[in-house]
């Protein structure tokens, strides 16, 4: 009975989701698979992301939402709280999560993430370094990346 409330949750926020997407950010689930979306985030206004699409990839675990889904960027990116596996460093995403969060919810705060970098909580150390060290410096290769990486031509 549980694993049906679960897979309901999921059904309702994927719904949702699709009904009424937060800006900026596409979550599709998989055909073959409904714990697995194929996310699209758009670079955040006023940051070295802006005008950058970058494609990750979210699973939720059988136990979702008791424990949070898993969550990578799987276009390159330059940023401190993220390792060029694609792994996010982000409290909710670990020890901060709340069965009361939804998949939403991640989403956005990872985009905010993609406003507000902390490099004192980092996942790529050199990247932290140097955001700490020139954030002028590191802010012109994360937007250089995200031209190189994250810009889709027509």
């Amino acid at each position: 009975m549980a694993m049906f409330g679960t897979t309901r949750r999921i059904l309702v926020e994927t719904k949702n989701l699709t009904k009424d997407p937060p800006p900026g950010i596409s979550a599709i689930p998989d055909e073959s698979n409904c714990r697995y979306f194929h996310v699209v985030m758009a670079g955040p206004k006023g940051s070295p992301y802006e005008g950058g699409l970058f494609k990750l990839e979210m699973f939720l675990p059988e136990n979702y939402p008791l424990s949070p889904p898993s969550v990578r960027f799987l276009t390159k990116i330059y940023h401190p709280n993220i390792d060029k596996l694609g792994r996010i460093c982000l409290d909710i995403l670990k020890d901060q999560w709340s069965p009361a969060l939804q998949m939403r919810t991640v989403l956005l705060s990872i985009q905010a993430l993609l406003s507000s970098p902390n490099p004192d909580d980092p996942l790529a150390n050199d990247v932290a370094i140097m955001w700490k060290e020139n954030q002028s410096l590191a802010t012109s290769v994360a937007g250089e990346w995200t031209r190189q990486y994250a810009v889709i031509d027509d």
